[in-house]
């Protein structure tokens, strides 16, 4: 049997749909993790335990491992595994991302620098040492700006500044958040460094694409209607497709696959987030790994196959031509968290979900979890998908959806 080795942390929303993706493939499926498994003495060929933070060490023991269990493809589902996949992917001769080019998206500075040295335009920027502290900093930079940790995504510790005074405050917030000895410990020598970027203003746009052989198709470009202006950036509503002229699809098509090119990234699913001004399309992050949470959602291509599936199929060589993607709109909502405290009761679940073009809500958190706001937080509250004959009705049903659901949060 083909084997696939999905390398999933034990935080991640995406088991659920990768697994499923195997199952449909009918291929055998090894999971690997950071955190053993109770189970793994009786299944030995299904679980695995590594550690994510250490990729050399990983690829030795996924060596020792296919010696008995031979396996066809590696994939990392997020930012944790990536730099891992990759390597162990290298270790055994299966195509795939070299992983300084995955390690590179992954640092933020690194990737300002690739994007720098390449002359794609992204926003100018300063790393400094956590170290140092803020003062100097602050009577340097040019304001306003954007502050952020250089190893965490979904927005954690991203803040924007508009003077001296914000500066430093965001600053020590930033400091708290990557002292934290899980994040410290995930982050080595990245958690000692604070990145400042300038603040690109315009509309933000986030693209879904396959690498192959270094050539991107793009397979979807979402609109993100809600501003993200800060001085956190919680990301709320995804629509596709995007209601940007053509013209500009493609200078953000250019962009991204420029992105990827001086990243040298050449294979698999990738991730960027773009603004756009009048000065054309600005690159904010390429990541090496498809869209997270539950986003992926969104996405189907031709029979019903998901972007995992799609995703599998490529690691696998599997693919059979270009898929196209469903025509209808479609959006996820990622349930903003509003304040801190503990999930008590939801209600108006029943009505969100009886709204038309709603397709599915799911509320990830559970009762008495300790929900935390950006930007401090990493999880999130839930999603709301909706399914549409245009971008509008995609966007309004997920507005009324929310607008029907009532979360109790005690302190």
């Amino acid at each position: 049997m083909t084997r696939v080795l999905l390398l999933l942390p034990t935080t991640t929303y995406r088991a659920p749909d990768f697994l499923e993706a195997a199952r449909r493939l009918d291929v055998d499926v090894t999971v690997a993790s950071e955190e053993s498994n109770a189970l793994e003495g009786m299944q030995p060929a299904s679980l695995l335990t590594i550690d994510f933070r250490d990729p050399e060490a990983c690829a030795r023991r996924v060596v020792e491992f296919a010696r008995t269990h031979p396996i066809d493809a590696v994939v990392g589902v997020d930012d944790d595994s990536v730099v891992a996949a990759a390597t162990i992917s290298r270790a055994l001769g299966l195509p795939a991302n070299p992983p300084e080019a995955v390690a590179a998206a992954r640092h933020k500075g690194m990737l300002r620098r690739r994007l720098d040295a390449a002359g794609v335009p992204n926003p100018r920027s300063r790393l400094f040492l956590l170290e140092d502290g803020p003062n100097g900093a602050a009577r340097t930079v040019t304001y306003p700006c954007v502050l952020k940790p250089t190893f965490l995504a979904a927005s954690r510790g991203v803040i924007r500044a508009d003077d001296p005074d914000s500066f430093r405050a965001a600053w020590r917030r930033i400091e708290a958040i990557v002292r934290q000895p899980d994040v410290s410990a995930k982050g080595g020598a990245a958690a000692k460094e604070i990145l400042v970027e300038e603040y690109v203003s315009g509309a933000e746009v986030a693209v879904e694409g396959l690498l192959r052989a270094g050539e991107l198709e793009v397979l979807a470009v979402f609109d993100k209607p809600d501003p993200l202006e800060g001085p956190f950036f919680e990301e709320t509503i995804y629509v596709t497709p995007s209601r940007l002229p053509e013209a500009t699809l493609a200078a953000v098509a250019r962009s991204t696959e420029q992105a990827s090119q001086a990243l040298g990234l050449v294979e698999g699913p990738i991730h960027a987030e773009l603004r756009i001004n009048s000065a054309g399309p600005s690159v904010i992050e390429v990541a090496a790994r498809s869209i997270g949470g539950l986003c992926s959602r969104t996405l189907s291509f031709g029979a019903g196959i998901s972007l995992e599936e799609l995703i599998l199929r490529h690691a696998l060589r599997r693919e059979e031509g270009r898929t196209p993607r469903d025509p209808r709109a479609a959006g996820v909502m990622m349930i903003p968290i509003r304040r801190r405290g503990r999930l008590g009761k939801v209600s108006g679940l029943e009505q969100a979900r009886a709204v038309p073009d709603v397709e599915e809500v799911v509320v990830s958190a559970h009762a008495g979890q300790l929900l935390v706001p950006l930007p401090e937080g990493s999880r999130y509250l839930g999603f709301i998908f909706s399914r549409a004959a245009t971008v509008d009705r995609a966007e309004a049903a997920l507005r009324e959806a929310h607008a029907a659901l009532t979360f109790q949060i005690g302190d």
